[in-house]
């Protein structure tokens, strides 16, 4: 299975328009791949807490539309990061979206765990409580959200419900760059699972952004990783090796401690 995650940026000036339009675009170029993969609130930027209410839309606003066309004309399965949603009620959520290589939303995830301690996304933005997987063909997404990378029992969650592969939106600072690629592989080792961790480039709303996006084996090692600028990061992942994996070294099978 052939992974590409698309590093952006938020740059100022651009409109968020204009911004889709872009990325669409180069989510058509990924047509030669099977899964590609957008980062954490890439149309207004992860940390423009200001910008959330304005540019909040519906499930099945111009985001979810436009992403869904692009899917649909490269023929991939995309997770296309996340943008801010307003619900039905008016809350706002933190919302990924996963679209078919026909152009349907195969799967939502609303961020679990928010950031911001007592402020910005964690007082702005409601709390997501489901676990989400998606069923490819040859592998099973277990769907995560940057400050999520944190918490370890969402990831052996995902585990239990069947996923062997990790996607990670972010929008992660530059300045704990060493967490990002240190929980990355981290999440892998322990839950013996590949894990696609795709973040920001440049800078947005005053916050250097890490960049840096990252693939992951079963077995903790890295085996491609971004700049700090923007970047198409293209990796070919084996199917079987997180079986193999969890053969060779079955530490899943000695758990004694669950949920």
């Amino acid at each position: 299975m052939r992974a590409s995650l698309i590093q952006i940026a938020v740059n100022e000036g651009e409109s968020v328009a204009s911004r889709r339009s872009r990325v669409a675009d180069l989510v058509r170029e990924q047509s030669a791949s099977d899964l590609v993969v957008l980062p954490e609130l890439w149309t207004v930027g992860a940390f423009a807490y200001e910008q959330f209410e304005t540019e909040a839309e519906p499930l099945d606003g111009p985001t979810c539309q436009e992403m869904a066309r692009a899917a649909r004309d490269a023929g991939v399965w995309l997770h296309a990061g996340s943008f801010v949603e307003r619900a039905g009620d008016g809350s706002l959520y933190n919302t990924a979206l996963v679209l078919s290589p026909e152009g349907e939303l195969a799967a939502t995830y609303r961020k679990i765990h928010r950031f911001g301690f007592d402020q910005g996304e964690a007082v702005l933005m409601s709390p997501g409580d489901t676990l989400t997987t998606v069923a490819l063909p040859e592998q099973t997404l277990g769907l995560a959200t940057c400050y999520d990378l944190r918490f370890p029992e969402l990831f052996r969650g995902l585990v239990d419900a069947g996923a062997t592969t990790m996607v990670v939106a972010a929008g992660w600072p530059a300045r704990r760059l060493a967490h990002w690629t240190l929980l990355s592989r981290a999440r892998a080792v322990e839950d013996q699972s590949y894990v696609l961790s795709c973040g920001l480039a440049g800078t947005h709303a005053g916050v250097e952004q890490a960049g840096h996006s990252l693939v992951v084996d079963p077995w903790g090692e890295i085996l491609a990783q971004a700049g700090p600028g923007e970047d198409v990061l293209t990796v070919e992942l084996d199917p079987a090796k997180v079986a193999e994996t969890r053969e060779q070294f079955p530490a899943l099978k000695d758990r004694r401690l669950r949920r």
